[in-house]
């Protein structure tokens, strides 16, 4: 996918963030993470927008920490999530293709403004969708070739990092499987190292985790159940106990 399009997928799902917000109301519970309430959602994700922003717009190179959450609530903290949306929607819109940025996944894209496009474009879909869950109502769907996109960025690089805990004290392969997209499909090697994932089937597995694309992806984000799990459950099972991001 090129940036312009995770641009095009960031603008519109923090508009559909933003409005599933103001229809839940920020007292609202969020099933999808029992310990937040939309205000906590709202706060955490504009946080995170404008912490990317700056990296593009100042050319940022190196680590730096996330600012503290603002203690907003109600119409002004939606307020302030639109306005941290709208500033990162213009940063990455507007800078030219080789701008400077520190980025801190493995996964491989054309350059760092592609890296939090496609990053922020799936870190808003998420919490859109959670967004969502306390609203109520049918979520909104999820492109398959985004989605596929989304499984790709999480196991080549969320789970390629040292902070990575999902492992096995043997080798194991698991296998995940997308359904309905052309070879959509990648192994993954389970050590007590962080896995390494590679697109393709190579080889036996030990289980198989699959389902149509949006499902899958939701499900190895923990938003929804795995839609189909074959061979060892346990596999299933330790993606589920292990895989949260930190």
């Amino acid at each position: 996918m090129e940036t312009a399009e995770f641009v095009d997928i960031l603008r519109r799902e923090g508009a559909l963030l933003a409005d599933a917000a103001q229809t839940a109301g920020t007292e609202a519970k969020v099933p999808t993470c029992p310990d937040w309430q939309i205000r906590d959602l709202l706060r955490h994700t504009g946080a995170v927008h404008r912490w990317a922003a700056r990296f593009v717009a100042e050319g940022i190179t190196g680590p730096r920490p996330i600012d503290d959450e603002p203690e907003l609530d109600g119409a002004e903290l939606l307020g302030w999530y639109r306005e941290s949306h709208r500033r990162l929607t213009d940063t990455l819109a507007g800078a030219p293709a080789d701008a400077p940025a520190w980025t801190f996944l493995p996964a491989p894209v054309a350059s760092p403004l592609t890296f939090w496009a496609r990053r922020q474009a799936h870190e808003t879909t998420i919490h859109r969708y959670d967004a969502e869950s306390a609203r109520g109502g049918a979520p909104t769907p999820i492109g398959a070739g985004f989605a596929v996109d989304g499984v790709d960025e999480l196991l080549r690089g969320f789970h390629a990092r040292e902070k990575s805990r999902v492992r096995t004290e043997e080798p194991r392969v698991l296998r995940v499987r997308a359904t309905d997209v052309d070879d959509a499909v990648w192994t993954v090697r389970l050590s007590a190292r962080p896995p390494v994932a590679v697109p393709g089937e190579s080889g036996a597995a030990d289980a198989e985790l699959a389902g149509p694309a949006e499902q899958l992806y939701l499900a190895l984000w923990n938003r929804v159940p795995v839609p189909a799990v074959t061979g060892d459950a346990s596999l299933a099972a330790l993606w589920r106990e292990t895989s949260g991001i930190v």
